[in-house]
């Protein structure tokens, strides 16, 4: 369209836009017609395409959102296009998943590897680099499963879904505590632990008395806190 062409009162153009009146019937044809194939096609690709989507199962989906945008605006575009897309997004995703079964390595690299981000109650600073996941995210997701330190935390993995997986201990340690600073009050309300010191960096702990002045052997850091429960 041309830009002379354009007009704020043309009030048709705007609402109903340049097809004929009788598109709008073939429309309703077109959305049920698209809305059976995604329908079908999520269905062959397993339960899953209705929980949390992995990499390859997002991939799949945007493919499929793609397919359907033309032809359901376009009306000199076909149905059948589509079809051939469903079929070869359904078939890819068929074969990896096939292939993913058969060889751990496939899966590793088709679906990444999880990753370790809390054990005993130190963080992995590396991997957290590594995935991207700075210490109040990974903070955010204990609080929000009720943990206030990391003395609570047996393991936090991050699964190759990007969802975290808590394992609590089953009689919690001192540790480093994750509650916000500003958050005084619900801090002094916190049981403390004089004999240990914690890495203010990583949660690494050392038992006091001590030389807290001393690196942390985990990553390096000066700073030590008090240790909380």
């Amino acid at each position: 369209m041309e830009p002379y062409q354009i007009h704020l009162d043309d009030w048709r153009r705007i609402l109903i836009g340049e097809v004929p009146g009788g598109f709008f019937i073939e429309l309703i044809i077109r959305t049920l017609f698209i809305y059976i194939l995604l329908m079908i096609s999520m269905r062959l690709m397993g339960k899953r395409m209705a929980s949390q989507l992995s990499r390859n199962e997002l991939i799949a989906m945007v493919s499929l959102a793609a397919a359907i945008g033309v032809p359901l605006m376009t009306p000199e575009r076909g149905l059948l296009p589509s079809v051939v897309i469903a079929v070869i997004v359904v078939s890819v995703q068929w074969i990896v998943t096939l292939l993913n079964g058969k060889s751990q390595k496939i899966e590793a690299i088709t679906q990444d590897k999880l990753s370790i981000l809390v054990s005993d109650g130190k963080m992995d600073l590396a991997k957290m680099k590594n995935n991207r996941i700075t210490r109040e995210r990974l903070f955010a997701q204990l609080r929000s499963n009720s943990i206030t330190s990391l003395g609570q935390v047996k393991r936090l993995y991050l699964e190759a879904s990007g969802s975290f997986t808590l394992v609590k201990e089953k009689e919690p340690q001192p540790g480093l505590s994750i509650l916000p600073q500003y958050d005084r009050e619900f801090q002094q309300m916190q049981k403390t632990d004089a004999s240990t010191a914690v890495c203010n960096e990583c949660g690494n702990q050392r038992t006091m008395p001590g030389n807290t002045e001393s690196p942390c052997e985990r990553c390096g850091e000066i700073q030590w806190k008090e240790a909380y429960f």
